[in-house]
């Protein structure tokens, strides 16, 4: 069985509600690492990332980028980078905002750098978008995205009220997609 790290933040909880869908979807073989208010990992959670097959990135969309803790961890794994420990790991990423556009893309480029940074391999989202009239934010992947999981929680809605339904079911897609070439990279 492949090793998947998600790694994230949240601020408000929802974005702990994507990357445990996301988690759900990858199955037995994820496990979730909450950064802290203050940006940093426990000394397992490093060992952990080190060891994986895939390390996921998460936080929410905070005007127009990941919130300050996820770059710090971003700079903290520069010895990483430097040891080229992450080389060939398959990367993905996830995020949420407000908005519908929110400048999430922003966000999942941020992610898609960092991996590139490290040599990583990232996975795609690697499902259409729900762009017809008869769409709703119900469907699969409704904000289109492609880079990674793009979801929407409305500003005042609580963690169990947002995201929507859809963009946890394209959440769980991916992480069984991570975990689906995860097995066959491990292979």
């Amino acid at each position: 069985m492949a090793n998947i790290e998600i790694v994230y933040f949240s601020g408000y909880g929802h974005t702990d509600r994507l990357a445990q869908a996301v988690a759900d979807g990858a199955g037995n073989s994820a496990r979730l690492w909450k950064l802290s208010e203050d940006g940093t990992l426990p000394d397992d959670a490093w060992e952990a990332l080190d060891q994986a097959d895939a390390i996921l990135y998460g936080s929410p969309t905070y005007m127009g980028g990941p919130a300050w803790q996820f770059k710090r961890f971003a700079d903290d794994s520069s010895k990483r980078w430097f040891a080229r420990d992450w080389q060939d790991k398959l990367a993905g990423g996830f995020t949420n905002s407000a908005s519908t556009n929110g400048d999430k893309g922003s966000t999942l480029a941020y992610f898609n750098t960092l991996a590139s940074q490290h040599g990583q391999i990232w996975v795609s989202l690697g499902q259409a978008p729900s762009n017809t009239l008869a769409s709703t934010p119900a469907d699969i992947n409704w904000g289109g995205g492609s880079v990674g999981v793009t979801a929407i929680s409305p500003s005042d809605s609580s963690p169990d009220q947002g995201p929507r339904n859809g963009d946890l079911d394209s959440a769980r897609a991916f992480g069984a997609r991570v975990a689906s070439l995860a097995e066959r990279f491990a292979a």
